[in-house]
């Protein structure tokens, strides 16, 4: 069965919103999207709350859809998603990876 991984960040003090994004566009999307276990990966920009002019607790979003866990720790046990992991964690805070399953 397939899980998605919904993950939840903002960006550390000093990191610049061009630089994560250009990184996410060249380093995180299409490696993450190049692993044997994962069906699709895409990132998102927070912009609003429904409803409301404050401010959304999370600046972005991942959305991870993994299609076999136990490739998928093998997958990120690789050095090249260390170094994309440890690149990531140089950059986001207030991180949360949500496991989630399909209800029905």
């Amino acid at each position: 069965m397939a899980t998605r991984i919904v993950a939840l960040f903002n960006l550390k003090p000093g990191v610049s919103v061009a630089d994560y994004e250009a990184w996410a566009k060249r380093v995180d999307i299409p490696t993450v999207n190049g692993l044997k276990s994962i069906d699709k990966f895409e990132v998102f920009k927070s912009v609003g709350l429904l409803g409301s002019e404050a401010r959304p607790p999370y600046a972005y979003v991942e959305i991870i859809d993994v299609a076999d866990m136990d490739q998928f720790g093998a997958d990120v046990a690789t050095q090249t998603m260390q170094r994309v992991a440890s690149e990531f964690q140089a950059m986001a805070s207030d991180v949360a990876f949500i496991l989630t399953s399909k209800l029905g």
